[in-house]
């Protein structure tokens, strides 16, 4: 289907993403730490997460990939390193008096960058190529910026343009023609910029941002209207809220301090009975704590440990506490429950999975319908399926009858002549052996998302060529449908459906293959956890070869799975091809297909894929992909 207007429709380099994805968790030393892509570049900390920026986006090749590596390295190398938090936490709350807010964070960020990008290339030279590229696309840009912002007069914007390339030029810049106000002030503000180049740590960035916004602030009429640095503010409040609440925020009814002399003096002890389940007898007074009222005493106890439920009982022991010699189950219960959501541990499927839940469906009985329709496509097919099958035999045949001389190992020849004219003589032969069998298995996924509501018949009749081949050859198959349900997906629940039309009993029966008829689009396809789940599957059988072939006609689409789902899919096809398993797609287009779209699957299974222009045409291009498929290292 050729749609008129695309929105967003950025395809993610799977190849490039995972790249820079070890490269985060190398440099960071972390492996919970994740990429993503967003509107500017930043760390989250909090979050374990490195965002590259899309300014990278729809630029040629060289500058796109340097460009994110140098985020990359600026986020892991320079802040997750050499970043304070409670500095930038210090500076966020400092600047919430001006009205030139915006610019004076995204003046943090450009001298915080600045500053980092030297620390880089003195802890890792490698990274010199990146940031030289960097600061050329970055020059360029905001000269043009400059250029724009003073034709309409936006003059706090191209104050911040001229001060990158102040500060990034090689040769000295240009005169300004800035308002007359922001004349006088302007040398003081290069004074102090120029500072960044001495500046050792966050906190110097930080108090030559105040110095700067503390002049420009009465010079400038308004905040800046662009946005060319982020400094994700949310994510340093969130940090100073977590350490806040803590801490007591309502204060006492009573400010009485216990006297020392009280220490001495005689104490009464009275019986306060509590109450619990195990209690057979309540009175009428319990143990009640009332945080808000109470008397300040200098008893501190000087240890500490991890809280328990009973804490709150034990409140008044005065004590200190060692850690236990024993092994610590805190986490066994949760762990447990993890593993117990669908009987398996949280990421047996690909973290993009973790709160997808397989569910199986088996075929119905076939109406008569559905038998007279898969009649007539076994007819379509049927000259198809007899030469491929005739063709494959043949070959069995030649391997039986064929004979086995001119051998480097073996029985000696009589013809030993050879061995007198022949430089590297082959001199041995071996006795005839049985017709090779075809010792190979088959899985056939099917993609039943929506979008296959007009290729799905014809699917449905390569799929019959499949199933009477392998049927004809005594080769065992599978053949299944898959897709996730929208309407009841979630953010932590995401059903998907798997169904079994064709099983490996019932794959070499006769009278079967009218359940192919049942299978229909329905709704999103989450590929990733539908490869796993066959590759388990193939993973049970003896067979020698095993092969997975996926019949889809795009990338995968599913609730959360749209920046991630390429990167899921081919790392689990990835992880199939470790275990021996060749994983085959069948890419199923309507007329024309997009460069984008085929990158897409090149991205996905490499050169392992076959692409069918026209779905009319695909028992054509199945029968020698069958062949090719079987007579595979025979």
């Amino acid at each position: 289907m050729n749609r008129f207007i695309m929105f967003n429709d950025k395809k993610v380099d799977s190849f490039l993403f995972m790249e820079l994805s070890d490269l985060v968790k190398t440099l960071t030393k972390d492996e919970q730490m994740e990429l993503e892509f967003g509107y500017q570049s930043y760390l989250d900390r909090q979050h374990k997460k490195v965002v590259v920026s899309h300014f990278w986006d729809n630029r040629p090749k060289e500058q796109y990939v340097y460009g994110l590596k140098s985020d990359v390295f600026l986020r892991t190398i320079g802040n997750f390193y050499h970043t304070n938090d409670e500095h930038i936490i210090s500076f966020l709350n400092q600047v919430k008096g001006y009205s030139i807010r915006n610019f004076a964070k995204q003046l943090f960020m450009l001298l915080e960058d600045l500053r980092l990008e030297d620390v880089c290339r003195r802890v890792r030279p490698g990274t010199k190529k990146s940031f030289i590229i960097r600061k050329q696309v970055y020059r360029h840009y905001f000269q043009t910026q400059w250029n724009v912002n003073m034709v309409k007069s936006v003059h706090t914007d191209a104050l911040f343009n001229f001060l990158y390339l102040l500060l990034t030029a090689e040769h000295p810049e240009q005169e300004v023609f800035l308002p007359e106000p922001l004349r006088p002030a302007l040398p003081f503000v290069e004074r102090e910029i120029r500072n960044v180049y001495d500046a050792k740590s966050t906190d110097h960035i930080s108090r030559i941002v105040l110095t700067v916004v503390d002049v420009l602030d009465e010079l400038l009429d308004a905040d800046m209207l662009n946005i060319y640095f982020h400094l994700p503010e949310y994510i340093y409040t969130d940090q100073q809220e977590d350490r806040e609440d803590i801490r007591r925020k309502d204060p006492l009814k009573n400010h009485d301090v216990l006297d020392e002399k009280s220490k001495d003096e005689e104490i009464f002890q009275e019986v306060m009975h509590t109450w619990h389940r195990e209690t057979s007898d309540m009175t009428n007074s319990f143990l009640q704590f009332d945080l808000e009222q109470g008397t300040q005493t200098d008893l501190l106890g000087e240890g500490v440990r991890q809280g328990e439920a009973g804490d709150q009982a034990l409140g008044i022991v005065h004590g200190s506490s060692q850690k236990t010699t024993h092994n610590d189950y805190t986490h066994l219960e949760q762990q447990q429950y993890r593993q117990g959501l669908f009987g398996r541990s949280e990421y047996e499927y690909g973290k993009e999975n973790r709160y997808a839940k397989p569910i199986f469906v088996d075929a119905s009985p076939p109406t008569v319908q559905q038998m007279r329709q898969y009649e007539r496509d076994r007819e379509a097919i049927r000259p198809y399926q007899k030469k491929l099958t005739q063709t494959i035999e043949k070959v069995l045949e030649h391997k039986k009858i064929h004979p086995r001389t001119d051998l480097h190992a073996g029985r000696l020849n009589k013809k030993l002549l050879r061995f007198f004219i022949e430089a590297h003589p082959r001199l041995f032969y071996k006795k005839h052996e049985t017709s090779p069998l075809l010792d190979a298995v088959f899985v056939l996924l099917v993609d039943c998302s929506a979008s296959m509501y007009d290729k799905m018949e014809e699917t449905k009749r390569g799929i019959v060529l499949f199933h009477e081949s392998l049927r004809a050859l005594r080769v065992p198959h599978k053949i299944v449908g898959f897709w996730e349900d929208t309407n009841e997906a979630t953010p932590s629940y995401q059903p998907n459906y798997f169904q079994t039309v064709i099983d490996f009993d019932a794959s070499l029966k006769k009278g079967r293959g009218a359940e192919i008829m049942q299978l229909e689009p329905q709704e999103d396809n989450r590929d990733g956890l539908a490869i796993r789940l066959m590759t388990e599957e193939l993973q049970k059988r003896n067979e020698k070869q095993k092969f997975l072939l996926v019949f889809s006609d795009g990338e995968p689409a599913a609730f959360g799975y749209d920046q991630n789902g390429i990167v899921d899919t081919h790392e689990a096809v990835t992880e199939a091809r470790k275990l021996g398993i060749e994983v085959v797609n069948v890419f199923l287009a309507n007329g024309m297909i997009t460069e984008s779209q085929q990158k897409t699957i090149e991205n996905i299974y490499g050169h392992y894929h076959v692409i069918v222009p026209n779905v009319e045409q695909l028992p054509t291009f199945l029968a020698p992909l069958l062949k090719k498929l079987l007579l595979y290292k025979l």
